[in-house]
């Protein structure tokens, strides 16, 4: 099992325990629905809410080790918990409360790793919104990846129904023509 697969796992394992709603973005959940690439850390959200999110993260900071100085006051700020796995491996754990947010892990589902390591996932559609949303330069590669291996699998109306007020949000209506470019440059791909 690899040691980012390893880190997973233990956050999953702990927080399932507790009953916890969370899923598995970012890289790892790349490998289930996009070319995998080189991640250094673990990427999750948990749906904390608003308001309660002290009891998470002091849970949270029992259990794992915390990569930066100040992480709770980092992470009541910013909505992001630095942690690491005992392995070493860095855990962000992204402090969810949106209702996107919440749809995002009510909308994720098991993905078996490894036989020992089955990890919830967000779905395809929902990765390539937060990649979008984010609009990095890999996230772009990223985008493409996923749209390229899923192809006409994706559920394109309730993508562009998730980023567009967030496109709004943010002020970025060229994402959603980005977004649509890669799409009709895939299907062209298809075809030929």
């Amino acid at each position: 099992m690899s040691a980012l697969i390893e880190a997973a796992l233990e956050f999953h394992t702990y927080a399932q325990g507790r009953g916890w709603r969370f899923c598995v973005i970012g890289g790892v959940a790349l490998a289930r629905w996009g070319a995998p690439r080189a991640t250094q850390d673990v990427d999750l959200t948990l749906l904390t809410g608003f308001g309660n999110e002290e009891t998470y993260i002091d849970a949270l900071l029992e259990r794992f080790r915390s990569r930066i100085p100040d992480a709770r006051d980092f992470a009541l700020r910013h909505r992001v918990l630095l942690l690491a796995a005992s392995n070493g491996v860095g855990i962000d754990v992204s402090l969810a409360g949106l209702p996107f947010e919440a749809a995002v892990i009510e909308r994720s589902s098991p993905f078996p790793f490894t036989p020992e390591a089955s990890l919830r996932t967000c779905s395809a559609e929902d990765l390539i919104v937060l990649k979008a949303f984010a609009g990095r330069g890999q996230d772009w590669v990223d985008v493409e990846n996923i749209i390229l291996r899923q192809g006409d699998r994706l559920d394109w109306p309730r993508i562009v129904e998730n980023i567009a007020p967030l496109c709004d949000l943010k002020g970025s209506p060229d994402t959603l023509e980005r977004l649509e470019r890669l799409r009709v440059a895939a299907t062209d791909r298809d075809r030929d």
